[in-house]
This record gives structure tokens, sequence and C-alpha cells, in this order.
């Protein structure tokens, strides 16, 4: 398997994002380091011949590590908010360096989320599918070729990874990426990277997915990924939340729609350097005059400092870090209803509390009434179809805070005028669950 857990990033909790709100988004942690029919029509009526099954829609790709199979499953359908409505509550569970290891949280958190009909995104880091052996293929900015402060993966851990992100996309899940190396800090971390550096980032994390099998032979018998990794990937979070502005700058002319790579308060989101900046959140701490990242390392590295604290506070932890981010879910459904943007590891940081939490979490908040947890570019695909008038009025409302008049009265007369200088007119959206669920 990968590096030991000893080589997670640590240096990089000395970094404040804000008072209180302490340290980097993600420690390089992700999981891979340490390792019915239509009924019969009336009677007496002519029975059709049995149609002739449809051709495979499946296309390979290159070496035949990725495919086009057609349409992902298992979508939501997209509609435009109707005049007046109050939003549907979104919620976005999302995991940093998704891959599979040997505490199997990967394929654990897809059955949570089939459990609770919740969409998450994957944010793959490209390294953990090339194998240790040809680590010198990974040549990232500022470093010496085959560096990584993650490590890199073996065949079983790229095998199983592999089994993961196939099931995932197929579940109705999004990949995303977390990019390669994670190189964090001032000497050559990913904050320093210029514009050019990052195409090269997000090329090679593309070129590991679509060229697992060249790169392992041993993967040859493996099936394809069922999707087309430069149309499905729109979207990132970079390690540590550094280097945002470059990152986008190179990003939104590769095919990216958003990013995750900020800090921001519970608010309605809009497109920063022409993508929609879908950032991470800062959350109550409940017992605590601060708020933190909506991010396990975050809360974490506020109570412990460290991924093995005292044991006899791993309960206590857990049961916080659910707490604050059921409050921050409450502000916001029965407030301005922004989405809520949530990051976490596969890890066993303080006897693996904070998974306990977000698996609490998942099943307190996606069980709710018209609350749909979606991945990142499930919301995106609906943002992109708002009317923008729509979205900047919503844009107004403040941490918490629902329209004093409702709704109603809120959000009627904010659509943009059509042609004929009437309003324009939206399909309204159906009631419950989302389709395909």
């Amino acid at each position: 398997m990968m590096a030991a857990t000893k080589r997670i990033a640590l240096g990089v909790m000395a970094l404040v994002l804000l008072a209180g709100a302490a340290g980097c988004a993600g420690s390089g942690s992700g999981s891979p380091v340490s390792g019915p029919g239509v009924a019969n029509g009336a009677a007496g009526a002519k029975k059709k011949a049995p149609e002739a099954a449809p051709k495979s829609a499946l296309r390979l790709i290159g070496d035949g590590s990725t495919a086009f199979t057609g349409a992902q499953p298992k979508q939501p359908a997209v509609q435009r908010l109707a005049p007046g409505r109050k939003p549907p509550q979104f919620v976005v569970f999302s995991w940093d360096g998704a891959g599979e290891d040997s505490q199997r949280l990967f394929s654990h958190f897809r059955e949570v989320g089939k459990k609770y009909h919740a969409n998450m995104t994957y944010f793959l880091s490209g390294v953990y599918l090339l194998p240790e052996s040809k680590r010198m293929r990974y040549d990232p900015p500022k470093h010496n070729a085959g560096s990584s402060d993650i490590g890199f993966n073996d065949t079983e851990g790229i095998r199983n990874t592999l089994t993961q992100i196939r099931g995932a996309w197929q579940d109705g899940n999004e990949i995303g990426t977390h990019f390669n190396g994670h190189f964090c800090g001032e000497d050559g971390g990913v904050g320093t990277w210029s514009v050019e550096e990052w195409k090269s980032e997000i090329n090679q994390a593309k070129s590991f997915v679509k060229g697992w099998k060249t790169n392992d032979p041993a993967l040859g018998g493996e099936k394809a990924l069922p999707f087309d990794y430069d149309k499905e990937l729109i979207g990132g979070r970079t390690p540590c939340l550094e280097g945002q502005k470059n990152m986008v700058a190179a990003a939104r002319s590769m095919g990216f729609r958003y990013d995750s790579s900020g800090v921001n308060d519970q608010v309605w989101p809009k497109k920063k350097g022409g993508i929609w900046d879908l950032s991470m959140q800062l959350v109550p701490v409940p017992g605590r005059e601060f708020e933190t990242l909506s991010m396990d390392y975050n809360f974490m590295f506020n109570q412990s400092g460290t991924t093995q604290g005292d044991p006899d506070e791993h309960e206590y932890w857990g049961d916080q870090m659910r707490d604050g981010l059921v409050q921050a879910f409450g502000r916001a459904y029965d407030g301005n209803r922004a989405p809520l943007i949530i990051g976490n590891h596969f890890e066993s940081w303080n006897g693996g509390t904070y998974m306990r939490a977000i698996e609490e979490t998942i099943e307190t908040v996606c069980t709710k009434e018209d609350v749909r947890c979606v991945s990142f570019k499930q919301l995106a695909d609906w943002l992109d179809a708002q009317d923008p008038a729509v979205l900047a009025k919503l844009g107004t409302l403040k941490v918490g805070k629902a329209p004093k008049a409702g709704w109603a009265a809120y959000l009627e007369g904010a659509a943009s005028p059509g042609k004929d200088g009437t309003a324009t007119k939206a399909p309204a959206e159906s009631a419950g669950e989302p389709a395909d669920r």
C-alpha cells in the first residue's frame, strides 16, 4: 500500500485561516495513506414481439483505462426554481484524496450514501492510481520527479480504489480531483505554483486516471472506468486550500466549472474567476466562541492538535463535530437556505470519531423534507439552470437569515424580464426526492 500515516503533512497545522479556525483543509491523509416493466395491455390485445436488446454504449478511450458508457445514471432532474418558491436545501458531502485502503471507508460511505439517498463528491488524488514502481512518471512543479507528500500506491491498492471509483460513478456520485502530490507550505507548496505549473499538475492528474492500465500492466484485466475523465472532471479542491487563484486561472480553461478551495460563510455561492466558488464554510463549534471550517481536519486541530489525542475525549470530540455541522445545517435550513458544504478525509483520527460524526450527520440531515444531498457537479448544474437575478437576490441573505416577509414575497419579482417585458417563467420544481434515486 501507500506511505505510512506518519508522512501526513501535519506541519500545515501552523496555518491559521481565521482566529480560532486553524489549519489546513486537508492533511494529505486520504485513505491510501496508511496504508418493473410496462404493465400488460387490455385483455385480448396482440402481444408485441420483444425488442432487440440495445447495443452496448461502451467505447474504450486510449489504453482502455476509461470509457464512454453514455450519460451518468441516477442523476436528479435539473429545473429552474419557480417564482416565489423557497429553494431546496442542498448539502454537499465531499472527500479529499478519496481512495480505498484496509479501512474500507470509501466502500462504507458509498453504502451510507445509498442508504440515505445522498450523492457525494470524491476528490481523487491522481497518484493513488500510480504504482510506486512508476513514481518517476509524476513530475510535480517545484519538486523532484517521483516526489509526493502522500506517497504512491501498489497494485492491490489501485485495484481496490478503481472498484470504488467505478461503483461510485455508477451510483450517481462525482469523481473530482485533489490533484497529486499534496505539497503545502511556502517551500514549493501549491500556493507558490504559477498558472502554467497548475496546468501541468491538472494534466498529470488526468493522465494517471486515463492511463492506469499502461502504468500498471498487472491491472490489464480490470474493467475500464465508465467515464471520459476529460469530460467528467469539472472541479476539485487544492491541498491545504492553498493556491486557489492560480489554480482557478488554469482550471477554467481546462473544463472546470467550480472550485472548493476557499473559505466562506454560509451564504449563497457566486462565481469567482469565471467558475462557481463552492468553498468550505465556517460552522459553529458547540461550547466554543469561535467557528471553524466544515471539515474533520479543522475540528481535530482545534480539539486535540493531533490525530492521536486523549482517548477519553474521543466521543465528546465526535459529538461536538456532529452537533456543529447539524447546527450549521439548521441555520441554513430555517434561514437563507444556502447550500451547506462539508469536506472530509477517509481517516481514523482520534479513534475514528469524525467518521462516526459524519455518518450521523448524513443520517440526520439527508432524511429531512426538501433536503437534497448532492455532489458538487449536481449543485453546479442546478445553479447554472437558475435565473441569475434570482441567485443574486438569494445572495443578499446573510448567514441564517430567512426573508422577513417570507419566501414568496421575497422571490416573486426577482426573475429577469423576458423579451416581452414580463418575468421569465420557470418550470416548477417537482416535489419529493430527485429523479432516479
